[in-house]
């Protein structure tokens, strides 16, 4: 043990190391800052940045971006009522009427502390529970590892989004673009339609940035772009006093965010509005939240925040990406001849181990961050996008080329942004699609083998326990989906 966490600091304790996570945290509270930068598209952007680095400098840097994006989004939530990110939205509810009644640095100081408390905690989850479940999984054979990848698309599919059948739709689609290419065992061309360059199948960062940068570009300039109230950075700073009467709340929270955040397809949003939920069920000022109650800030963003290091553990654990970012993050493991899941804590621990210590010392960067950049940042949330998204779409297009030198590729990324942008329109969740995308290849490969070990017989899937659990698992995620579908369907109109 001591061994392998000695070559775990000497892998991560480079200036390289630690300047690059410094400067992802950076780059990530600005971006989440911005209203209409997501922070998906922060780290698909900076995706490409890591194709020459090593593996634990490039992984850091992403996730040094999503640390940062995550709290980032609060910033603007709270001084111009416009949240960075869909989570934040949870933050503005009582951080901006904080904001306008002069409190606004009181409450930009209590969303930063319950931001690095509740990323502390979860990253302290990750290093705690992600080896456990990876020395389990090492149970699983292609027949179990099916099972998986099925009950993950499952959940994903059902929660991301409003309808139902629009979830399944967009993971389906997701399933279909994955299986473009040579076939594998065969070698036959698959939905190629003579085109070489698709002998390969869809490159995944065209893909997503396409799916998740353009939509976003093409949405402002089909619109009139809305002019926020700027809040003044006014009054004192959360005091001690403040921060202890919050803990309580701030602890709950985070454990919220733990336990959803390791939950494929939950996400920041349902953690901080649950945590706020418990919050104001629990609180002695109920009344006030809503108004402008700082224990309301307080929640929000540590049920936020708590899922940073939590979605990590499947991601790690099993090879299981649970949001949109952590399929980014595989994205760039498997770009280094990576393959997250039980295997790698045998064969690369020491590189695990190298990015725990970074994930920990991002905690850190991140109170330094936010402490020193909240009044530069309130300045550039009000850079006009008319300015601020040709910029983004050029360097989508670097993003895109950079993968191959193709421009076919860029052709992709831009098939794509027209794809997304009609996913936007029609409230069609591009998490499954870009999840269902990542993993269809294992779905495949891994039910092909089963077949393969078994003779064709299907019995394969259901010879074990842990089969059998995940089959339950799923039939019981689809059935409670229909059922909360079709209770929250609106009754028809009597006749008259």
């Amino acid at each position: 043990m001591l061994d392998t966490l000695s070559n775990a600091f000497v892998l991560f304790a480079t200036w390289n190391n630690v300047l690059v996570l410094f400067i992802g945290v950076i780059v990530g509270t600005f971006v989440g800052a911005i209203p209409g930068m997501t922070t998906p598209m922060a780290v698909a952007l900076s995706l490409p940045f890591t194709f020459t680095m090593p593996p634990v400098t490039g992984i850091l840097l992403l996730l040094g971006v999503y640390k940062g994006g995550i709290y980032g989004g609060s910033i603007t939530a709270i001084l111009i009522n416009a949240p960075g990110t869909p989570a934040a939205s949870c933050t503005a509810l009582d951080g901006y009427p904080l904001a306008k009644r002069g409190e606004a640095r009181r409450a930009l100081d209590m969303a930063l502390y319950a931001s690095c408390v509740a990323d502390f905690i979860s990253n302290l989850s990750l290093i705690l529970f992600a080896g456990v479940l990876a020395s389990f999984a090492l149970q699983f054979g292609p027949a179990e590892v099916f099972t998986l990848i099925l009950f993950s698309l499952t959940i994903i599919s059902g929660v991301s989004g409003d309808q139902l059948l629009k979830g399944f739709g967009s993971a389906c689609l997701g399933l279909i673009l994955a299986t473009v290419g040579l076939d594998l065992i065969y070698g036959t061309n698959r939905f190629v339609f003579g085109e070489y360059n698709l002998m390969n199948g869809l490159s995944f960062i065209p893909v997503l940035i396409g799916l998740f940068a353009l939509p976003e570009i093409i949405d402002y300039f089909m619109r009139t772009e809305a002019k926020h109230e700027q809040s003044p950075l006014a009054g004192a700073g959360a005091t001690l006093a403040d921060f202890m009467g919050s803990l309580k709340t701030i602890i709950r929270g985070s454990i919220i965010g733990v336990i959803l955040g390791a939950i494929p397809g939950i996400g920041g949003a349902p953690s901080a509005f649950l945590s706020y939920s418990e919050a104001r069920r629990n609180s002695k000022n109920k009344n006030n939240f809503g108004k402008g109650e700082l224990e309301g800030v307080a929640a929000a963003e540590a049920g936020n925040n708590g899922v940073a290091g939590a979605t990590l553990i499947p991601l790690l654990a099993l090879g299981i990406p649970g949001d949109i970012i952590t399929a980014i993050i595989l994205g760039a493991f498997m770009i280094h001849g990576l393959r997250p899941g039980p295997l790698m804590f045998q064969e690369n621990i020491d590189l695990i181990y190298a990015l725990f210590i970074g994930i920990m010392l991002s905690s850190m960067y991140l109170l330094v961050v936010g402490k020193f950049s909240i009044r530069l940042i309130s300045k550039i949330a009000d850079v006009p996008h008319r300015i601020l998204f040709p910029i983004v779409f050029v360097l989508c297009v670097f993003g895109a080329y950079a993968v191959n030198n193709s421009t076919f590729d860029v052709m992709v990324m831009m098939i794509m942004g027209l794809v997304g942008f009609a996913m936007l329109k029609l409230e069609i969740p591009a998490a499954p699609f870009l999840i269902a995308f990542i993993l269809g290849p294992m779905l495949e490969d891994n039910f092909r083998q089963s077949l393969l070990i078994s003779k064709g017989s299907l019995g394969i899937f259901f010879s074990s326990t842990i089969c059998w659990v995940f089959w339950t698992l799923t039939t019981l995620v689809i059935g409670l989906t229909i059922w909360s579908a079709i209770k929250g369907k609106p009754k028809p109109l009597a006749d008259a």
